[in-house]
């Protein structure tokens, strides 16, 4: 098994035991890809929920570029909905597991096949 099928097994064990969803493992394979060398660097895997720096990138990067969307109150409220379900408390949130939950969310997997 090569590094990247490894990371993409650990996020789908993060989606069962941390955020109680049964992983759709090729749109997590997608998602994961999509995140390109981040998913590789410490700092970059990880999102880090309390800046709000981050969020906002998240909002710009996934969900009005790459997932074509307007902006609006609604991506913040899902963005937090997301984080929520992983676990405020929980420190090392994944960008790869955080982006597969928002595309899940607003119903955009076509975006990824």
């Amino acid at each position: 098994m090569g590094r990247r099928q490894d990371l993409i097994d650990h996020y789908a064990r993060d989606l069962v035991e941390k955020c109680r969803m049964e992983p759709d493992l090729a749109l997590l394979e997608k998602v994961a890809i999509g995140c390109g060398p981040a998913i590789y660097e410490s700092d970059g895997a990880l999102i880090a929920a309390s800046d709000p720096h981050e969020i906002e990138n998240i909002k710009k990067n996934l969900l009005i570029r790459k997932l074509a969307m307007t902006d609006g109150p609604e991506l913040s409220a899902a963005i937090w909905a997301v984080l929520d379900t992983y676990g405020r408390s929980e420190p090392r949130k994944f960008r790869a597991v955080v982006y597969y939950m928002l595309v899940k969310h607003f119903g955009r997997e076509q975006q990824y096949l």
